[in-house]
């Protein structure tokens, strides 16, 4: 990260919101692709970047007692230290692989969009797959479809778009790639992965969409006034017609590729 550090800050009470929010969005999603990746019984699953426990408790079911699941993050502090999986505070970038491994799957989701040294961060996944093991991402494009509100008719949604435009420019100066998610079939190919398969899915509209975008703004809020990319009356502004519910709003597509390691 920059020197700024992470723009979505776990220690936040609205980092819980929007955990809770991803979660209902993407949840379902990723739970077809992990279980088409081989989470069964008895296997072995590292959650890269976890945020909250959802997906960590859900694997931990899939797995069983002969299984073995491990969380990690730079901050756990959303991770429940006494369920039935493992945490470990973990920088992707920068630390080996956790115990427990080498590991059947490895999933890491909206992680290495955010992560300056993702090859550093690719390197370290793959080093922990068990032969024929498979790594699934899923990052956001957001350089893909841009808008808040696609269907931009009036003045509130015009607010929205710029605002969103506002967040896009707050990540890009912490290094984020705003292109990244379009590149990840490419990158497991070229680290050696065969049978590389991606997808992409975004909701439109939904309760979800309306809590995961008022909690970012009100995370982000000071570092868009900071900025001069919005006044707090235009934040009031757009927090009120987000949660009336008269706009439909959406995510950046989220990408999904996976791949599985050389061997048995």
């Amino acid at each position: 990260m920059s020197e700024d550090g992470y723009l979505l800050d776990n220690r936040q009470v609205e980092a819980g919101e929007r955990f809770a929010a991803l979660a209902e969005l993407f949840d379902p999603w990723t739970q077809r692709h992990l279980l088409d990746a081989g989470v069964r019984p008895g296997a072995r699953c590292w959650e890269v970047g976890a945020g909250g426990p959802s997906l960590p408790q859900w694997l931990a079911e899939q797995v069983g007692a002969a299984g073995y699941v491990v969380a990690t993050d730079i901050d756990t502090s959303w991770l429940t230290a006494d369920a039935a999986y493992d945490v470990e505070r973990h920088d992707v970038a920068g630390d080996p692989p956790p115990g427990g491994g080498p590991f059947d799957v490895i999933h890491a989701r909206l992680v290495l969009v955010h992560v300056p040294q993702r090859d550093a961060a690719l390197r370290t996944m793959i080093s922990a797959l068990a032969p024929g093991g498979v790594l699934l991402l899923e990052d956001a494009d957001p350089a893909l479809q841009p808008l808040l509100c696609p269907d931009e008719r009036t003045p509130e949604e015009a607010l929205a778009n710029r605002l969103r435009n506002g967040f896009r420019e707050l990540m890009a100066a912490r290094g984020a790639d705003l292109a990244f998610g379009r590149t990840l079939p490419r990158l497991l190919r070229e680290a050696g992965l065969r049978d590389v398969r991606s997808d992409a899915y975004f909701p439109i509209s939904g309760p979800a969409c309306i809590a995961l975008e008022s909690a970012t703004v009100r995370q982000i809020r000071d570092q868009l006034l900071s900025a001069d990319l919005a006044t707090s009356e235009e934040i009031e502004r757009h927090l009120d017609a987000v949660e009336s519910g008269r706009l439909d709003l959406t995510t950046a597509p989220l990408i999904s590729a996976w791949g599985r390691a050389t061997g048995i």
